[in-house]
């Protein structure tokens, strides 16, 4: 089998994987998110006062304003991941690199959040941050469904 068809098949298949995803994600119902218990906990859960809530407000207020920014980059490293796979057909170095810089990315986005968390955490009376606590960990150890 000549390399051309090996690249054809290859294709196909990433082509066909990426449709099923795209399926899925539209057919099957979204999965549950422990995320989702520890915001709600926060914002109804903890009896936070006014000045609390002022300032989780804020918090929440300046972490969208960074995730968003670093969810357009990591857009943009996929469409360069996209237009190296398109120039490559490989796993070569354009990919790679391109793989690299999404990883960086997406570290960038974990520690922001984390950042975020520990912000969120700094507001809370000692008896708020033990439950929040339990919360974080309970939502960090969750098994996906």
């Amino acid at each position: 089998m000549d390399v051309r068809r090996i690249l054809l098949i290859a294709f196909i298949a990433f082509v066909a994987a990426i449709g099923g995803v795209a399926t899925g994600r539209y057919l099957l119902p979204a999965p549950h998110q422990p995320n989702a218990e520890l915001h709600l906990l926060l914002h109804h859960g903890l009896d936070l006062d006014v000045k609390q809530q002022a300032q989780l407000d804020e918090l929440e207020r300046q972490f969208a304003l960074r995730k968003k920014a670093l969810e357009m980059a990591l857009r943009a490293d996929n469409a360069r991941l996209a237009a190296a796979i398109q120039a490559e057909h490989s796993a070569g170095p354009q990919v790679r690199e391109a793989v690299d810089r999404i990883h960086v990315a997406m570290g960038e986005l974990q520690k922001e959040t984390l950042a975020h968390v520990f912000a969120m955490r700094a507001i809370l009376r000692p008896d708020q941050a033990a439950r929040f606590d339990k919360a974080v960990v309970k939502a960090l150890t969750a098994e996906s469904r």
